[in-house]
């Protein structure tokens, strides 16, 4: 007992700092939004709709990257009506609106890349939310829990962008040459050669996201398939050891 407690203590500590973590983040994406003036948009927008639509997008997308971490917090979990609400407000407050209004800001940004990557990533971001939405209503919770680290893998796809981005800028500027965005780096200025890879960044966050999601999802039914038989193994020896017999064991694991 006092290893399964260290454990839930150990991965609650790591929820609560995960929950911090996207606080803290979302709450610099939407800063510069707050003042509604366009001036201030990291992202360049002609007009007054495609600015709303950026600031719809902004906006939601931080309510998912905020309240993405509370549906792994077993604290939440194991209150049903808190975890169905945050869970309900998470897709339709945040993932939905932000997956919807992702297609116009990807298609107005003007570069192919981004077009291509941001739209498939907002239609997996859809989808993702729809089969772990339906995993739940058919109470396969292990299959909802996994579909729901896919799609938070893709609603990290801001936040990872931005720790991609300086790590290729390094490599291109090192490299002196045409680097990841296929733009000669020479004489460029740090500025334009950060903006040339951002479409990079992003599409290169997304891929890598999902996968270390399915690593951990696949780690994690492993880990929950071979200890199901050697609990029922040492089950079996312990009753064994005391003497009762199999129908003990049968309604001792009932």
């Amino acid at each position: 007992m006092p290893g399964l407690w260290g454990h839930a203590a150990a991965v609650t500590k790591r929820g609560l700092a995960a929950l911090i973590i996207t606080i803290v983040a979302g709450a610099v994406l939407v800063e510069p939004y707050l003042s509604l003036n366009p001036e201030q948009s990291r992202i360049e927008v002609s007009g007054s709709l495609p600015y709303t639509v950026l600031v719809v997008h902004i906006f939601t997308a931080a309510v998912a990257l905020v309240l993405g971490p509370l549906q792994f917090l077993a604290g939440v979990r194991a209150r049903r009506r808190l975890h169905r609400a945050a869970g309900r407000t998470y897709l339709l407050g945040g993932v939905l609106p932000a997956a919807v209004t992702a297609v116009p800001v990807a298609l107005w940004s003007g570069r192919l890349l981004t077009q291509v990557s941001l739209s498939t990533a907002a239609m997996l971001w859809v989808v993702t939310a729809v089969l772990a939405y339906r995993s739940a209503r058919s109470r396969d919770f292990a299959g909802h829990r996994a579909w729901m680290m896919r799609n938070y893998a893709l609603t990290l796809l801001a936040l990872t962008a931005r720790a991609l981005v300086p790590i290729f800028l390094l490599v291109q500027v090192a490299s002196g040459g045409a680097g990841l965005s296929g733009t000669a780096s020479s004489g460029a200025e740090p500025a334009a050669l950060a903006r040339d890879l951002i479409p990079v960044g992003q599409t290169a966050a997304w891929i890598i996201n999902l996968i270390v999601a399915e690593i951990l999802i696949r780690r994690f039914h492993r880990g929950a398939g071979s200890g199901r038989p050697r609990d029922r193994a040492t089950s079996a020896r312990s009753a064994r050891s005391s003497g009762s017999g199999p129908a003990d064991v049968r309604r001792g694991e009932r």
